[in-house]
């Protein structure tokens, strides 16, 4: 049984009888997204260590994400049967190891196998989405997951600059040292603090797996994960590419590259702080489609002033804040959206949805980096970003339309 509005759990810090403090949900939010980029800076030192092409070793981070997707997949049922807590601990002990397999890597093949490993970081998001959700009705929610998310937002403004100094004090390792302490303080933060918000089913693995058509035929479910899925594949398209903007096209060096990497995130801060204000006033499907339009914004701008030869780094990584104020927008909100489809199946629909979000994010990343050379420039990666944003734009419309015609109580 979860706990929901509107009476609010009671909830101390470093209490393990009562829900997790918000910070802590804060820093396993944050611990997703501090593996996923405070490395990029480095990419082309790592691609010399390894001595192997930057093609190949860019593949950590498409790699990365494909593993997030299918391990979010089944992080959300092994929660709903067996409770968020102990899921959350035996992941950070796997993300830990994985870890210490990254900096010891002898070849590039067994540094990316470690780094598929490390996936297991989307437990993190995963759970942390789900608790919430097990803790407020679905408007209360998306504001909470908005706060959550606004103060996550920090780590991917300062992870790549920090990302930058590391590599240029100490070598690219120094990174993955820092994400070895970030995995073992969470760990304990996690252990202290993190009370059960979810009594195990009682239903078998099949069981819990068997549900997942229940999600699956909802056009409800379909619309938020799509719309957060398009919306943010601009994003996951930007990770996979901008490294190679900023390095080869503008001629940046690794700490600048991450001090400018960063800039979605300012955007990113922005839209979570807007949600966690508004989201209960305006409700989600206003502010995923405001999320998409500002997304679809921000990539047509940048696009228009790289065609009329005016794109500076200060323009293409300055676009980027509205490609991350969309997100900031749309993914708190959507995500709210379809954790309340079905909400017993809150930790099946954050895996399920993530997994989506984050597979298609994947083959974005790829694709912006196999596209991109010096001969084609920025313009594959604008174009993808493009055509993603307006997809996420469509996917939002679908659902305000589908629930303008229906009835309150056919809404599935």
């Amino acid at each position: 049984m979860q706990h929901t509005d509107p009476a609010a759990p009671v909830i101390r810090f470093a209490d393990r009888s009562t829900p997790p403090h918000i910070l802590t949900l804060i820093f396993l939010a944050g611990t997703s997204a501090i593996v996923m980029n405070i490395f990029l800076p480095s990419l082309t030192d790592m691609a010399e260590y390894f001595d192997t092409e930057y093609s190949v070793i860019q593949l950590s981070v498409p790699l990365y994400l494909f593993c997030s997707a299918i391990i979010q997949l089944f992080i959300g049922p092994i929660s709903d049967k067996y409770g968020r807590r102990s899921v959350l601990l035996w992941g950070l002990v796997m993300f830990s190891i994985a870890t210490l397999g990254c900096i010891f890597a002898p070849s590039v093949g067994v540094f990316l196998f470690f780094r598929m490993c490390q996936a297991i970081a989307a437990v993190t998001m995963v759970i942390s989405r789900a608790v919430i959700r097990d803790m407020y009705a679905q408007d209360r929610a998306a504001s909470v997951i908005g706060y959550v998310t606004m103060g996550m937002a920090v780590v991917p403004m300062i992870s790549p600059a920090l990302g930058g100094a590391l590599q240029e004090l100490f070598g690219w390792k120094a990174s993955f040292w820092a994400l070895l302490l970030v995995g073992v303080g969470v760990f304990m933060l996690v252990l202290f603090d993190h009370g059960e918000t979810s009594i195990a089913s009682g239903k078998t693995l099949y069981q819990q797996f068997r549900e997942y058509p229940e999600l699956l035929t909802s056009p409800r479910f379909w619309g938020y994960s799509l719309a957060a899925g398009f919306c943010s594949g601009a994003f996951f398209a930007y990770l996979g590419g901008a490294p190679f903007v900023g390095s080869v096209v503008f001629g940046m060096s690794p700490f600048w590259l991450g001090l400018a990497f960063g800039s979605p995130a300012v955007g990113y801060f922005l839209g979570n702080f807007i949600t966690g204000r508004y989201a209960t006033r305006f409700g989600v499907n206003t502010l995923v489609l405001a999320g998409c339009l500002a997304n679809a914004f921000g990539s047509s701008l940048s696009l228009i002033l790289f065609l009329a030869g005016h794109a500076t780094p200060l323009t293409f990584f300055g676009m980027m804040t509205f490609v991350g104020l969309g997100n900031g927008l749309c993914i708190p909100n959507a995500t709210a959206g379809m954790l309340s489809v079905r909400p017993h199946l809150a930790g099946t629909a954050s895996g399920l949805g993530g997994a989506i979000m984050i597979g298609g994010g994947a083959g974005l990343a790829v694709l912006a980096g196999n596209l991109l050379s010096p001969e084609t420039g920025a313009y594959p990666l604008l174009w993808i970003m493009l055509l993603t944003a307006v997809a996420g734009v469509a996917s939002i419309l679908v659902v305000v339309w589908r629930e303008k015609r229906m009835p309150p109580f056919t809404r599935h």
